[in-house]
């Protein structure tokens, strides 16, 4: 038993050199191929595989015994990956695509390797500041006050959440100071061609959606918001005023919206998650004229930022009426409730965050703002540049002139059938990622830009391709 007992702590010591020497090789390995990817500029733009295809490149990846981390790495990259798009491409045009700098995703694995909690100003009080100071630049950006603020939550659907539930709980407050009783539904007012999370929300929040109808421009101006606001009164919680639509690019007419603020009591709420950052740009601000009197608003840093996925920056004029409706009460979050720190999680409906603003803010701290205008400018000029590369062919019809960077297009004499094999053959050779769209009932093409690596040659090489 001495002979044991003596043994144990070289035998303990050969041990924890095999775990160290093991997690060194896996942090290795996974760095290397992190640091590849990144500096990579020709990263294919790929395509998905089938369930079949990848139960048998695949098959079960779990077990007891573990296949180890080489095999699953290389699992990874040779399988796992390539069946992903790779919405950073040039050529991915699609949805709203992604387009990082080297910077902001290479200082993505930073917030990871650090394992800051972005949560509370005692945990994270470094994050917080840093994320607080991209926040007082944007507010600034957009004309809001000194005292605006926010938070950095997951994506648009949730900020879009987060400032419509602090809308509501600031009206029914105001009611109940004032002894006012509440009407038997809140409603939300928007344009019919607000983005999708608008109506999720009020579904989630058990409210109305007053869609108010837009014309051939797909404007939401102030005259058509104005008998919404007449008709329902004191019911209205918030209206929702897009600052680029998904669809088109198309930004409301804030300015006429933000004028009723005169005449009704409202929450103007802009919903910019991926055209805001346009303001940012000399090119488009005039367009956004009105947003310094929204009370709330959100930008998509993951969209036209250059940031990874995934990440919103949600800004209120008056932080303190989101810390009222969302900060969380609970015996463990005394040490956080009860102090007068700055803590993230007050200002939204998630909790446990992580320190999603990083990214952006060492990107932008690194190249600086004008760095970013130059960015967004370039994909602006791009798509006004392809817009009249289509008017000018006979075979092509404009759906709509761009204001931003999506440009909306028909192929004249072309079934759905032919948008759908088209844009399969595009992503089966690797050309580009353009899946076809629709307005009205009727089919169409669509380009979103955001990527500055995108280039005039590439939107044509893709036009020459629908003939």
């Amino acid at each position: 038993m001495s002979r044991d007992l003596a043994a144990s702590p070289s035998a303990s010591a050969t041990r924890m050199h095999a775990i160290t020497d093991e997690t060194t090789a896996i942090v290795d390995m996974v760095l290397e191929y992190a640091r590849r990817r990144i500096l990579s500029d020709d990263t294919p733009l790929d395509k998905p595989f089938t369930p079949a295809e990848l139960r048998r490149l695949a098959g079960r990846t779990i077990s007891e015994e573990g296949m180890g981390a080489r095999r699953a790495l290389a699992l990874f990259e040779n399988v796992l990956a390539p069946s992903c798009i790779t919405t950073e491409h040039p050529q991915y045009l699609s949805f709203i695509p992604s387009a990082p700098s080297k910077a902001a995703t290479a200082f993505d694995l930073i917030v990871s390797a650090t394992a800051v909690y972005g949560g509370s100003w005692l945990e994270g009080s470094g994050a917080v500041y840093a994320e607080n100071d991209v926040l007082a630049w944007l507010a600034h950006e957009f004309g809001l006050p000194e005292t605006a603020g926010g938070v950095f939550v997951q994506g648009g659907t949730i900020g879009n959440l987060s400032a419509l539930v602090a809308a509501r709980d600031h009206a029914d407050r105001l009611r109940r100071e004032a002894g006012r009783p509440r009407p038997e539904r809140w409603v939300v007012i928007a344009s019919a061609e607000a983005h999708s999370s608008i109506a999720s929300a009020a579904k989630v929040m058990d409210i109305d959606v007053v869609a108010v109808p837009v014309g051939e421009s797909g404007m939401l101006h102030g005259d058509a918001v104005r008998p919404a606001l007449v008709e329902h009164g004191e019911a209205v919680i918030a209206v929702v005023a897009t600052g680029g639509s998904t669809n088109f690019g198309i930004v409301d007419d804030i300015a006429s919206i933000a004028a009723l603020k005169d005449e009704h009591d409202f929450w103007l709420h802009i919903d910019g998650a991926y055209g805001l950052a346009a303001a940012l740009s000399a090119l488009a601000r005039p367009r956004f004229a009105g947003i310094e009197r929204a009370d709330s608003l959100i930008v998509d840093p993951h969209k036209w930022l250059f940031t990874p996925f995934d990440s919103c920056a949600l800004l209120y004029r008056d932080p303190e009426i989101a810390r009222l409706a969302h900060t969380q009460h609970a015996e463990y979050l005394d040490a956080l409730t009860e102090s007068t720190e700055y803590n993230p999680s007050d200002y939204s409906v998630q909790l446990t965050r992580r320190a999603r603003g990083l990214p952006l803010w060492f990107s932008l701290a690194t190249f600086g703002a004008q760095a970013y205008r130059d960015a967004i400018g370039v994909s602006i000029e791009l798509a006004h540049a392809v817009a009249s590369e289509i008017a000018a062919r006979d075979y092509l019809a404009l759906v709509r002139e761009p204001q931003l960077s999506v440009v909306v297009f028909e192929r004249v004499g072309w079934s759905p059938g032919d948008y759908a094999h088209w844009s399969n053959r595009l992503l089966d050779d690797q050309h580009a990622f353009v899946v076809p769209s629709s307005h009205a009932g009727r089919t169409n093409a669509r380009f979103a830009i955001v990527n500055p690596r995108t280039t005039l040659d590439d939107l044509i090489g893709i036009l020459d391709s629908m003939q």
